[in-house]
């Protein structure tokens, strides 16, 4: 436990910084790490990352000192046992891509927007439609993001809604929405990675799907996003830059800058679109929830009936097989979703094409899990989080930990463009420091964590769901940064102030400061507004 357990971890914020590559960046810091934990011995750092990765994919025990040869005899010991955690939520992410890449191309997406255009009559109901739509479709930001857009443009053009707005609602009911659904790609990614963090410090008190369940009122700037979206959708809380744009658009329809030219943009599946219908889009969403839902309940209940505890809520969210029932809903969802499109009589080879676009849309996720739990490892096996803790101790406040958390996630977020690599890079430490410092802020500082990268993430440029969510609402990239930017700032400075009294007032009153001043800065805005436009 000494200064160099850090320079994985550092190495690869700078990498990620330099680059913009993350998966080059952690692939490094993995190395490197492995490297020194093995006093720079090629042969036995090989060994250990072979290690590391197959046992994501089997189950199996072998001896100390670990070999190639040892490897390879666990596995084949344990007759080919499959690792049924992270293996199966990387079957889950495969499978949920398919899922929207299937409800893309049935045409479910397109049934619906043309559905609500004849059924919502106001400019309010039309900035509501993206919200809603966001929180119903929280199975993956990338689906969330490029989906809501095109299904609620028809609607909010007619309506006059600018572009850039409707690409604040989707970008904000995105990753917001995604990072504390349990059932979405990444409550997933984040429930696996709790799982060892708290096995690598041998946290007991509670399972990690508990955890996570517990984290949501914790993370603060999804709270706080997505309380913006309805202030500004009900109250026609427009200022900055996005003022400008709505008011173009109110007064002389122009709904986007038409000095940039057209902005591009859409779902795209590899395959023409068929002509489906709404149960096209709603068939599968509704078969992923409801066998997903069934299958927790009913492992929890199992399992903790196989254990002789009595059946109860917290026990079945203790004893319930998150990754099964995870994988399983997935396959029905996609089953579902492949019933839909055949419905629609498309070329066989389309729906192969679709199939293949809807895994390839989930690798980058999927190798960014398998690194985000390598590097998990080694920095567990370095010490990092122990040695970090250590200073702490003698120096910051453990009360301020959240906080500083949370600025530093952004700061790493909006400088990277990725939320999913910073959580790798940060959550392992910030387990570790909780677990060692002080218990009792453990879930705050990895909810401060996820909650400082999707701030980070909304209003860095070169954010992938930034890009996707203007690309999905046709509007122009920098244009969206920029009219997001102020309510993204808004949200972010009351997270803050909630996350330094979390500590010492709870979770709940946390939650109602930060609401109470996002209400009170928005009302301040208003009236200046009012004064200076009576001037």
């Amino acid at each position: 436990m000494d200064i160099y357990s850090i320079i994985p971890p550092l190495l690869a914020l700078i990498l990620v910084i330099l680059t913009r590559r993350v998966l080059l960046s952690l692939g490094v810091s993995i190395i490197v790490g492995a490297l020194m934990l093995y006093d720079f011995s090629v042969p036995k750092a090989g060994v250990e990352l072979l290690h590391i990765l197959s046992s994501l994919f089997f189950s199996y025990d072998v001896a100390e000192p670990v070999t190639v040869g040892g490897i390879f005899s666990g596995i084949a010991d344990s007759g080919f046992a499959i690792n049924d955690w992270e293996f199966f939520i990387l079957l889950f992410l495969i499978f949920l891509g398919m899922v929207a890449s299937f409800i893309s191309f049935s045409g479910g997406s397109t049934a619906f927007g043309e559905w609500a255009v004849k059924r919502i009559k106001t400019r309010r109901g039309a900035q509501l439609l993206p919200i809603v739509l966001g929180f119903i479709i929280f199975i993956d930001d990338y689906f969330n993001s490029l989906t809501v857009g095109n299904v609620s443009r028809p609607v909010t053009d007619r309506h006059r809604i600018s572009r850039a707005k409707l690409a604040y609602y989707v970008d904000s009911t995105a990753a917001p929405i995604c990072v504390i659904a349990p059932l979405s790609s990444w409550g997933a990614y984040i429930i696996t990675f709790i799982a060892e963090i708290f096995e690598n410090n041998q946290v007991t008190e509670y399972g990690a799907f508990q955890a996570f369940l517990m984290m949501i009122p914790m993370n603060l700037y999804a709270i706080t996003a997505l309380s913006m979206v309805f202030i500004v959708a009900l109250y026609k809380f427009d200022f900055g830059l996005m003022k400008k744009h709505e008011d173009l658009a109110v007064r002389e329809g122009v709904l986007y800058d038409l000095e940039k030219g057209e902005p591009e943009g859409s779902a795209e599946t590899g395959a023409g679109e068929q002509k489906g219908k709404i149960s096209y889009l709603i068939a599968p969403i509704l078969a992923l929830v409801v066998v997903t839902v069934g299958l927790m309940i009913s492992t929890g209940i199992s399992g903790a009936q196989a254990d002789g505890v009595a059946v109860t809520t917290m026990s079945i969210l203790e004893y319930t097989d998150i990754a099964r029932a995870l994988l399983y809903g997935s396959i029905v969802g996609m089953l579902t979703a492949l019933i839909c499109t055949v419905l629609t009589k498309p070329v066989a080879k389309d729906v192969w094409t679709v199939s293949l676009a809807g895994v390839k849309s989930m690798m980058p996720a999927v190798l960014i899990l398998i690194l985000a739990w390598t590097i998990s490892s080694i920095i567990g096996d370095l010490g990092t989080g122990a040695y970090l803790a250590s200073l702490v101790e003698g120096g910051i406040p453990p009360y301020l930990l959240p906080v500083m958390l949370f600025v530093i996630a952004g700061i790493s977020a909006v400088s990277t463009g990725t939320s999913w690599g910073t959580f790798a890079i940060l959550l392992p430490i910030a387990g570790d420091m909780g677990a060692n410092v002080d218990s009792t802020l453990l879930l705050p500082m990895l909810a401060a964590v996820l909650a400082g990268s999707i701030f980070g993430d909304h209003v860095s440029p070169i954010s992938d769901t930034t890009i996707l969510s203007a690309a999905g609402s046709g509007s122009h990239h920098i244009d969206h940064v920029m009219t997001q930017l102020p309510y993204a700032l808004l949200a972010a400075a009351a997270a803050l102030v909630g996350y330094i009294v979390l500590p010492f007032a709870g979770t709940i009153v946390a939650v109602i400061v930060s609401i109470a001043l996002l209400l009170i800065a928005a009302w301040i805005i208003k009236r200046l507004q009012a004064r200076k436009t009576s001037e």
